[in-house]
Parts: C-alpha cells; sequence; structure tokens
C-alpha cells in the first residue's frame, strides 16, 4: 500500500515513492525508493535514531549518480511509523530485537518488488547497530558501509553504572516509558543553534535537515525513553561479545564525533578482517550531512566498494 513521501522537502530524484509494510508482530512501518532503469544494486539505507525517509532524499541522489538504487526505512517509533506511546515525541522500544523485525520486512519487500540485485548495506548511527546485528543473522547484503556506528553510546564513565541501575530500575518499577535523564519532547534541529551543534559543519545541511522539520513536525522526534536506553545499552555490550562478518565493510567517523562512543569503532574495525575505517578530520556525527567534499568522499568511497563486490 502506497504511503505518503514528502518529497518537496527530501530533494530527491524523480519517480519516489513510498509503502507502508507490516512487520511480523503487526507494527506498521514505512519504506521510500528510489530506483531507476539500469541500477546496479539497490542500497538498503538504515537510518539513526530521530530520522526519517525523507532525510536521505539528496543521499538517495548521491547513489542514483553512482548507479545505485535507494531503498530507505522509517523505524518503528519514529518518521511516519508506528510509535509505541501516547507521547509522539518519545522514542521507545524494549527490545532491539523489534528493530529486526523491521528489517526483515524491509528485505521482503525488496524481494517481493524484485529491486535490483546485489543488496548492499548503508547505516548510519542506531542504523549501524541495527545493521550490524542484521549482517551477523546473515542480511543478503554484499558489502555495507556504516556513518558513525552505534556499537557504543557516549556516557561518563561516572555516570554508566547509575545508567543501567535507572534504566533497570525504570522496566521493574513500570516507568521506562519516560525519558532518559536530559532528553525532553523537542526535536534537536528546531531547539538548537547551528553553531556548536554536534551533527554537521555545513550549514546548508544544518538548514536542510531543519527545514524539515519545520515543514512536518510530525516526522519529529524527541529524546529517547528509559526502555530504548536500557535496550540499546543490552544491544551494544552484546554486540561487543561477537566477531565481526565475513562481509566487506567501509566505516566512516569524523574526528569530532560527540555522539556515539568511538572506542567500539576502532576496535571493531581495527579486527575486521575485510573492513577499513575512514576518519574525517574536523567532521561531526552526520558524515552524509557534512560539507560537500566530506559528502563526495564519502559516497564515492562507497560506490567504489560496493561496485567491487557486484
Amino acid at each position: 500500500m502506497t504511503a505518503p513521501l514528502f518529497q518537496g522537502v527530501a530533494e530527491g530524484p524523480e519517480g519516489g515513492c513510498a509503502f507502508w509494510l507490516m512487520a511480523a508482530d503487526g507494527v506498521r512501518i514505512r519504506v521510500g525508493l528510489w530506483t531507476h532503469p539500469g541500477a546496479k544494486g539497490t542500497v538498503l539505507l538504515l537510518p539513526g535514531r530521530t530520522e526519517y525517509v525523507e532525510k536521505y532524499g539528496r543521499a538517495a541522489g548521491d547513489l542514483r549518480k553512482r548507479g545505485f538504487a535507494t531503498l530507505v526505512i522509517d523505524w518503528r517509533g519514529q518518521g511516519l511509523a508506528d510509535r509505541a506511546l501516547d507521547d509522539p515525541m518519545s522514542g521507545h522500544v524494549t527490545d532491539f530485537a523489534e528493530y529486526q523485525m523491521d528489517f526483515d520486512e524491509m528485505v521482503g519487500f525488496a524481494r517481493a518488488q524484485g529491486l535490483p540485485e546485489p543488496y548492499f548495506m548503508m547505516a548510519h548511527s542506531m542504523g549501524g547497530c541495527i545493521g550490524l546485528r542484521a549482517l551477523m543473522r546473515g542480511a543478503p547484503v554484499k558489502a555495507a558501509a556504516f556513518s558513525a556506528p552505534m556499537w557504543g553510546i557516549l556516557i561518563a564513565a561516572w555516570m554508566r553504572p547509575m545508567a543501567v541501575a535507572l534504566t533497570t530500575a525504570s522496566r521493574w518499577f513500570k516507568f521506562d516509558g519516560r525519558y532518559a535523564p536530559g532528553t525532553g519532547a523537542t526535536s534537536y534541529v528546531l531547539t538548537s543553534a547551528f553553531t556548536g551543534n554536534s551533527l554537521t559543519t555545513d550549514a546548508e545541511m544544518w538548514d536542510y535537515m531543519r527545514s524539515q522539520a519545520l515543514a512536518h513536525p510530525e516526522l519529529g522526534l524527541g529524546g529517547p525513553s528509559l526502555g530504548w536506553l536500557k535496550a540499546a545499552l543490552s544491544e551494544c555490550h552484546a554486540l561487543t561479545l561477537l566477531k565481526s562478518p565475513a562481509v566487506p565493510a567501509l566505516t566512516a567517523l569524523g574526528t569530532q564525533e560527540k555522539i556515539v562512543d568511538v572506542a567500539p569503532i576502532h576496535a571493531r574495525m581495527a579486527a575486521w578482517q575485510d573492513g577499513r575505517l575512514d576518519l574525517y578530520p574536523g567532521a561531526e556525527h552526520e558524515v552524509l550531512m557534512e560539507r560537500a567534499a566530506s559528502r563526495t568522499r564519502y559516497f564515492d568511497t562507497t560506490a567504489e566498494l560496493f561496485s567491487s563486490q557486484r
């Protein structure tokens, strides 16, 4: 069934469309598709927390220029997908395994629609955590490109025991739907100034994200719930105990990263047999939303990796 796609703010290639899908547990999610005749493969693009299909319209254009189709997902709890709590601004899940159901539905859709193969993965932040687990489960992709993957959450060492205790108590005492400390029902790009932001050093890309949030507030998301935080901490820890999959991988990381913990990224990529870590001097969290030179470098190196695995 077709779903809304706000092409005006997405600024994606012509011919974009969106569809509603139903995950195995009955949660409705959305996917956005930009494909074209002669595509040499399809990129399964996995956004981060708070993100949505339209945010990657320009990325779909960059991928089309390099010969690839793009399929993007709205994870449950964000974008236009179903949200678990009465407060729509609270990002909430109780277990990261829920996101695997969303990913499986995405892959099933790609196959049912006959999207150009082979499939590749491009995953940002939280999407990198979900994507890594999917690869470990045998996701049918030939290669993966990560951007600031959330393989660890940046919490001061002295606060980590408190965070674990609080999130554990939230489940027992039934307040895991409350916002994590220091967060609330506000969109970061609408309440923060460009100067000093932790997402990008590119003012034009900042305005791109901000204009989307202003035009379609229904896409926005506030802080994570305590339940989400507990699930995220558990999943990040679980992944550290597992070996990297036998899939060629490239990870981009800005040297000014302030949102995810960079230590697990360095550790995993150093041990990934067919993996490479690329550092982007001066870049913040959103390498795909950084200055033109960084974006070009990222899409060129990613396209080179994907093309080599066809």
